[in-house]
């Protein structure tokens, strides 16, 4: 019997609650979990022989027979006589001291870092321009061509990624590499800001912010993969939390420059020289980007992918201390690129997502958080700030002093996300922050009717400042990081593609849209939309969306399974439950939708009726 009949025919025995097309789909995820999980020595040790001779990798080889081991089992540095003294302190202090990294790790770290801020630059910018280009250009605001004009300007980098430029990911990936891919999108970044700032139409600022898109969408996508790819095992999620983080950075200092540059009156025949230095401005730190990607490392799993394995070695030299940690990321990465391009073989996985309910249940969470993301209502205050302010009554230096205080905020209480997304899980932040965003945006929007100046003033500010500090840790950062882990492996990238181009598809729509609905409802019935979509969101959170904090890829195998309308009944049942616990403070029991694998297991083998229920109900097809 061959050795992936006998694995599915123990993940069977393991997993009897699954039905047949999620088994395959466990399956596949134990498989690319460890591909090496069950190899024994004298079977290992030949194939990693194999591999360096036709690699041309011989001159590493004890490398090498390390470092698949400790592939192998994280532990196994104490258990043969051949790792040195020196190896075993480097793999002991990668668990004891994860933060201690290279100083090339740590490069590209800051690297990654400012490219997030050269994104949330180049959308913040556009948050102080519109205070002066639609006068310039003849758009008249107060009308609806005007606002419908505002919007298509503001909006055509996000038309630009959601339609064309995320599609682009991944063959510009596949051609020029995560280094080269970086740097075009950054260039692009700058030379699109600079463009931007020389403009003198509205249709020609458009053109010029649509190919901005083309800056925007890949970088997104290919930054937190390349940072991931770097980065080892115990700080690679860290990292990929700080994409967000990092754009919250890039708001607020696009902020700044904004309110920095409104004083710069107008010279040497320049009209409107405030607001080109500030769309300007937002290329500078891609031309840093640029220079610094030059220095940095190229991805290990790209050019072993390209078949560059001594190149790929060279570079994880570079990223780790020791040959050995090299020597086991390399052999590790080509194990799981050639379980992965085994796994696609004659999968069409497009259509798996869909008609597999596992990864149907995991596409539909996905998707709602992503859509969450935008209808929350958060970039309505990212881009237009400035005229929401300004039409509370602040002028427009104080409105522009108000936006930063957002940006900050949103900045401030996106650090401590990497804790609390951990702590209290993905599904539990978002149903706390969806009612209380919602709250925010009802008080900005209500406070327009106060007639009195200082008190419409102050009610905008506080719901707006509010609406950022319940956002920042909440729907902020967990969107990505859910997305990332709730496709199985094997089409993840796949799902992150669609999941990409969702949240990127309704920002464009948010963002062309919000003009001419402040102009037909006023703000007050246009925030009051946005506070009904929050409370729709929570709902459909409530119903469809599985926490997935702490769990392996075989237990998001067991939450995924779970039928939808099963999964929409508990997220009901569990209003009556939060209204006893949260405001009556009572100590009601909570219900328990899916047990550990090693309790269901023992409920099976001793025939608890409620137990085999639990799998006959997962087992079923939404």
């Amino acid at each position: 019997m061959s050795d992936s009949v006998q694995e599915s025919k123990r993940h069977h025995e393991h997993h009897p609650h699954l039905d047949a097309k999620t088994r395959v789909v466990s399956n596949l995820d134990a498989k690319l979990a460890n591909p090496l999980r069950g190899v024994p020595y004298e079977t290992l040790m030949n194939e990693v022989e194999i591999f360096a001779q036709e690699r041309g990798l011989s001159h590493l080889l004890p490398e090498l027979k390390k470092g698949a081991l400790v592939a192998q089992n994280a532990d196994a540095y104490k258990q043969y006589d051949m790792f040195t003294d020196e190896d075993k302190k480097f793999l002991e202090d990668e668990v004891t001291h994860k933060w201690r990294q290279t100083g090339t790790l740590y490069y590209m770290v800051v690297m990654s870092s400012l490219a997030a801020a050269v994104q949330g630059m180049d959308e913040a910018v556009i948050n102080g321009a519109q205070l002066f280009y639609p006068s310039q250009f003849g758009m008249d605001t107060r009308t609806s061509r005007g606002n419908w004009l505002l919007g298509v300007v503001n909006s055509a980098p996000y038309l630009c990624c959601a339609t064309v430029s995320c599609w682009l990911t991944h063959p510009m990936n596949q051609w020029l590499g995560r280094k080269k891919t970086i740097f075009v999108t950054c260039l692009i970044s700058f030379l699109t800001c600079i463009w931007s700032a020389l403009t003198n139409t509205w249709w020609h600022l458009f053109i010029a912010r649509f190919f901005l898109g083309f800056g925007i969408g890949p970088k997104s996508a290919t930054v937190p993969v390349y940072a991931a790819e770097c980065a080892p095992a115990p700080i690679r999620g860290a990292l990929v939390m700080m994409w967000q983080m990092w754009t919250a950075f890039g708001i607020g200092l696009g902020d700044i420059i904004d309110l920095a540059f409104y004083f710069i009156p107008d010279s040497g025949g320049i009209r409107g020289l405030n607001w080109r230095l500030m769309l300007a401005s937002a290329g500078i730190p891609g031309l840093i980007v640029c220079l610094q990607v030059l220095y940095a490392p190229e991805s290990p799993r790209w050019l072993i992918g390209k078949g560059r394995y001594e190149e790929a070695f060279n570079e994880l030299c570079r990223l780790r201390f020791s040959r050995v940690q090299a020597a086991r990321d390399l052999y590790y990465i080509h194990i799981l690129l050639e379980a992965e391009n085994e796994m696609k073989k004659g999968r069409n996985r497009v259509v798996e997502m869909f008609t597999i309910p596992r990864n149907r249940n995991a596409a539909l969470a996905s998707w709602i958080v992503m859509f969450g993301q935008q209808f929350c209502g958060v970039n309505v205050i990212a881009y237009y700030s400035s005229n929401i302010f300004s039409q509370s009554g602040f002028s427009d230096t104080s409105a522009l002093a108000a936006t930063v205080g957002f940006g900050v905020l949103n900045w401030l209480f996106a650090l401590p996300a990497v804790f609390t997304i951990d702590t209290f899980g993905r599904r539990n932040l978002l149903l706390f922050t969806f009612p209380c965003m919602a709250i925010c945006l009802l008080i900005t929007g209500f406070s327009f009717w106060d007639t009195v100046r200082e008190g419409r003033i102050a009610g905008v500010a506080v719901g707006i400042y509010l609406f950022a500090i319940f956002y920042s840790p909440g729907e902020g950062p967990v969107p990505f990081t859910y997305s990332a882990e709730a496709f199985p492996l094997y089409i993840r990238d796949i799902g992150m593609s669609f999941a990409t181009a969702t949240t990127w598809f309704w920002n464009f729509v948010l963002s062309i849209t919000w003009p001419s609905l402040v102009l037909a409802f006023k703000p007050q019935g246009a925030f009051g939309w946005y506070a009904a979509w929050c409370m729709v969101l929570w709902f459909l959170i409530l119903l469809f969306v599985r926490e997935t904090k702490g769990k392996t890829l075989e237990e998001l195998d067991q939450v995924f399974s779970v039928p939808a309308r099963v999964h929409a009944a508990y997220g009901l049942r569990q209003i009556p439950y939060g209204i006893k616990k949260f405001i009556l403070f009572q100590n009601p029991t909570p219900e328990q939708l899916y047990q550990p694998e090693s309790e269901s297991e023992e409920s099976i083998k001793e025939g608890d009726g409620a137990g085999k229920e639990a799998h006959r109900s997962a087992a079923a097809e939404p």
